[in-house]
């Protein structure tokens, strides 16, 4: 069936700006303390400002149905294409419980101290996790005119509860000063080697350009409604990330900031302290619809892999199939709800299987930053592609994009490699070490299998089909 454009601009500037910013990444970056400003500014120079120039650039030459998939497919042949597809949707899927658990503790701190017992309590975690789950599958199984609403309204949240923050931190260091000290001394990043692996994180947390062109075949005029998105999103991006950060740091010292909750930690601090304790639980439902709009998002964006997947016959012909109706992967969809419901259920399960889940989310860095060798390394190769009347032309042309792609390319390989190595308190370096690579040799192992037995039984099903015609 003929893919329906319910995207506009509007959707399209609201989904990037849930896509690419993260509260959880706010709240981590100011427990690392002043000296993380500095890296958001780095990071966005070495990998948001790389990766939004090779997305316009690649979006508007091929904007498919399916995204960086299909760029990975063009620049490299089928099975690259497969395979930037399956490592970006499977380390993509333990995000959602790390997500809406994230959404869960935050929301519950709207109804003030009564929360203790909540946040305590497993089943409200599994609850809250498997209700937000469920409610972002179902509006996306209804298609995206009905899925756009909920990270429109998501987007829309995440802005209001960081001008709150922001607004907050101001007037709280214009009152009482900064509780944290930032100085030119405190902006100085470190070189040791926890502070390389930190800048690793920031690299990863600038992600999310990628995300909208999974939906190219959905949009409106995808060439040029892509990189207008973007660009409106990119410095309500950048405010959220270094402002955020900031405000967080004005209200509470960076070893008392809890990377779980700092956001709602450092508005609840400010509140009280000017008395205006009914913002606190305005705040948490903010950040619980944030998180809830990520979820649909994210959920919507990546079922369009095992889509285009499924259409090129890599995948059971039923992920390749739209609902008649609704116009959606309702396939994809649900398998990937299932997935997450299971790993929600790991996340809370006891201790051993936590902690399993733990270095599952946490192992998958590498993995997620697979996918953007692939990305840069299509720009890299269709860098120099002439230029049609319908494409965006992007300032300096075809020397920009190869600059771009070139400083992403390097970002990323250094991220990978930082990413790899374990935390200063790990008790076990070593098998820290060979649980990352064990479960990235898994992904890409799974993959190449999936990749070869679906070619098979495609060119099995081509043959049947010739000997009965």
């Amino acid at each position: 069936m003929e893919l329906r454009r319910t995207l506009g601009l509007f959707d399209v500037a609201l989904f990037f700006l849930v896509a690419c910013s993260n509260l959880q990444w706010v709240a981590t970056a100011a427990a690392s303390g002043p000296s993380a400003v500095t890296i958001w500014i780095i990071g966005a120079l070495a990998m948001f400002a790389p990766l939004s120039i090779a997305v316009v650039f690649l979006s508007s030459r091929h904007p498919d149905e399916g995204g960086l998939y299909v760029w990975s497919k063009r620049a490299f042949g089928p099975f690259a294409g497969f395979l930037t597809g399956w490592t970006y949707w499977a380390s993509t899927l333990p995000y959602f419980p790390a997500l809406l658990y994230f959404a869960a503790g935050n929301a519950a701190f709207a109804a003030g101290s009564r929360t203790a017992a909540l946040t305590s309590a497993p089943a409200y975690f599994i609850a809250f996790a498997l209700a937000g789950l469920a409610l972002a599958t179902i509006v996306n199984v209804y298609g995206l005119a009905i899925g756009k609403w909920l990270s429109n309204s998501g987007g829309i949240a995440r802005w209001s509860i960081t001008l709150l923050l922001i607004a907050l931190g101001a007037a709280a260091w214009w009152r009482f000063g900064s509780t944290t000290p930032i100085t030119t001394e405190t902006l100085r990043p470190g070189l040791q080697l926890k502070d390389l692996i930190f800048w690793s994180v920031i690299a990863f947390a600038w992600t999310g350009p990628e995300s909208v062109p999974f939906m190219g075949g959905e949009i409106r005029n995808p060439r040029r409604t892509i990189p207008l998105g973007l660009a409106l999103a990119a410095p309500a991006v950048a405010l959220i990330y270094i402002a955020g950060t900031v405000s967080v740091l004005t209200a509470v010292l960076p070893q008392n900031v809890d990377p779980a909750s700092g956001v709602m930690q450092a508005i609840g601090q400010i509140a009280s302290r000017f008395g205006w304790n009914a913002l606190t639980p305005i705040a948490a439902l903010l950040v619980g619809l944030s998180c809830l709009g990520s979820a649909g998002a994210w959920s919507g964006a990546i079922a369009r892999i095992p889509f285009v997947a499924g259409i090129d016959d890599y995948l059971p012909p039923v992920f390749g199939r739209m609902h008649p109706r609704w116009g959606s992967p309702v396939a994809a969809l649900i398998t990937q709800a299932v997935i997450s419901a299971i790993l929600i259920f790991l996340g809370q399960s006891g201790t051993s299987v936590k902690g399993a889940y733990t270095v599952l989310v946490s192992s998958t860095v590498i993995t997620t930053l697979i996918p953007f060798v692939f990305l840069f390394g299509s720009a890299l190769k269709m860098h120099a592609e002439p230029e049609t009347p319908s494409t965006v032309r992007i300032w300096g042309g075809k020397w920009t994009v190869l600059a771009a792609a070139l400083v992403g390319m390097v970002t990323t390989l250094i991220a990978i490699v930082f990413a790899g190595f374990p935390a200063d308190d790990d008790p076990n370096k070593l098998l820290a070490v060979a649980k990352v690579i064990g479960l990235t040799a898994a992904v890409l192992m799974s993959g190449t299998a999936i990749y070869l037995i679906g070619r098979r039984k495609a060119a099995e099903r081509r043959s049947h089909t010739l000997s009965h015609s």
